[in-house]
Parts: structure tokens; sequence; C-alpha cells
């Protein structure tokens, strides 16, 4: 099986439209990419209001043109909401600050363990028709593509499956796309705006978003501020010896300043300059 991990971003709704539109056109305009025997979500409880609609939108396109499209619960908030300082929970990477100034960050076990260990579980139960604890059939070693929307800036990513099922596989890197050839694509083909997909909460975000929540999606803000409290209320099991933040700044959410928040990233499109959601 062809199999699309969609991560409702620019560059994995790329993918997915790219798939409609070869599904659709007997002359293939993207050779690279395959017609996805099935494109699945991973629904991580706590994301931007935009990564709804770019699920939707792409949800819409391939019942259009016949693709199987599927969301997985993901429980990675709930999880971390219950857990934290209770009991170990998935290591995210969060900044970090100990008292004698030396500054670190944890681990990125949070994909891993939320998105592609689900789709291994979903594909591997649902799809192949195994029973829990039933061992891998030969025939199924490597023998399945999981397809990643890494651009072409991002080609330091791309790495071998540790899944026995998967060989991974990155048309975008191979296409020579970039964050901004994708959103191009989206936006003058599918007429849909879009912007990079990834947790509410996640540490890779600059600044410039959590601004952007605070003004625009204040209920949001208020679920993300609980998590960033969280964080400074309670200790990890086990016990760190660093205080831990959600800001690349290594502040708390509520004392970011405007000053703090002019570091969003962008890119050009036809003369403009775009946020990308970061």
């Amino acid at each position: 099986m062809k199999i699309l991990s969609f991560g409702a971003g620019m560059q994995s709704t790329a993918l997915a439209l790219m798939a409609c539109e070869n599904a659709k056109n007997p002359e293939t305009p993207w050779p690279l990419v395959p017609v996805y025997d099935v494109v699945i979500f991973c629904d991580l409880g706590m994301e931007p209001p935009w990564v709804k609609n770019q699920v939707e939108f792409t949800r819409k396109a391939c019942e259009w043109a016949g693709i199987k499209f599927v969301v997985l619960d993901s429980p990675l908030y709930s999880d971390f909401m219950q857990n934290f300082g209770e009991r170990r929970t998935i290591s995210i990477p969060w900044w970090t600050i100990r008292e004698d100034g030396h500054k670190s960050k944890m681990p990125r076990n949070c994909t891993i363990d939320y998105k592609v260990e689900l789709i291994s579980k979903y594909v591997r139960w649902d799809l192949l028709g195994y029973r829990k604890g039933q061992r891998l059939r030969d025939e199924d070693r490597k023998a399945h593509e999981m397809h990643m929307g890494f651009s072409a800036e991002e080609a330091r990513r791309c790495k071998e499956s540790p899944n026995p099922m998967f060989v991974n596989r990155f048309p975008l890197v191979e296409m020579g796309l970039t964050r901004a050839d994708n959103f191009a694509y989206i936006k003058d083909v599918w007429g849909l705006e879009t912007k990079a997909s990834a947790c509410t909460f996640c540490p890779f975000h600059r600044n410039q978003f959590f601004s952007y929540l605070k003004k625009e999606e204040p209920e949001e803000y208020g679920r993300l501020l609980k998590v960033d409290e969280l964080l400074r209320d309670k200790n990890p099991k086990p016990p760190m010896d660093s205080d831990l933040f959600i800001s690349r700044s290594r502040k708390r959410i509520a004392d970011l300043t405007p000053e703090d928040c002019q570091d969003g990233e962008y890119f050009d499109y036809r003369g403009q300059q775009v946020w990308n959601g970061f």
C-alpha cells in the first residue's frame, strides 16, 4: 500500500491534493505522487483553528477523487494534561533552563508515539487484518510506503522508517518543492490559503503564533495557558532540575511582550510576505 501520513499543514495538504489531481487526470501531472490507498490524519486534540479547515477541505477533495480519508483520535493532549506531574508522560521538546542558567531542550518523542505508532496500528489491524499479538508476515516486511510531507528545505529530516512494515518516501524533497511552493500550488490550483500544522502547545512555534492566538482565538489561547501553567506548577516524573517552557524565549506565555512576538516566519508569494503559521 501507499499511505500518506497527513499532518494537514502546507506540505502534506499539497501531497494529498496532488494525489487527487492524479486520480482524476489520466496524464498524471504529479508522477512522483501516487494515488494513495489511504490518507490518514491523527487528531491530537489541540491544534490551531485553521488545521480543522485544512482537514475538512482535504477530506472533501479526497472524497471527490475516490481516495480513502481516515481521521484517528490521538490522545496526546488529554494524556499530557491528565498525567503530567503524576506519572511519566511523553517527552515533548520543551525548552528548559536550570537555576545556574544552563539552557537545553527536551527530546522529541511525541510524533513517534502519538502519530507514527497510531498509524502503524491502524494499518496493521484495520487494513491488513492482523490480530493483536500476531507476528508480521514476511510479505508485509518493508512492503508498504509511508509518504511524508517534508519539503525541500527539510531534507535533513528524511530518515529510514524503524517500523518493519514501512519504507518512508518524501516526494516533495524529490521534486525540490519548498514550503512556499506548496502554498502557491494549493492557493493557485485549489484556491485554499494554508498555514503550518502543529499542536497549539508545540514548542517549535514562534512567539508570534502565541500572540496571534491571544488576539484572534482567545478560547484556544486560554487552553494554551493551562498547559503552560501545568509546566510551571508541577515537576515531571521522574523529577528534573530544570524549569520547562513552551516559548523558546523561556518565558511564560502570559509574560511575553510585544517585542518578544516579532519573530514570525514568512515567505514570499507573488511579491507579498506570507506568514507560514509558525
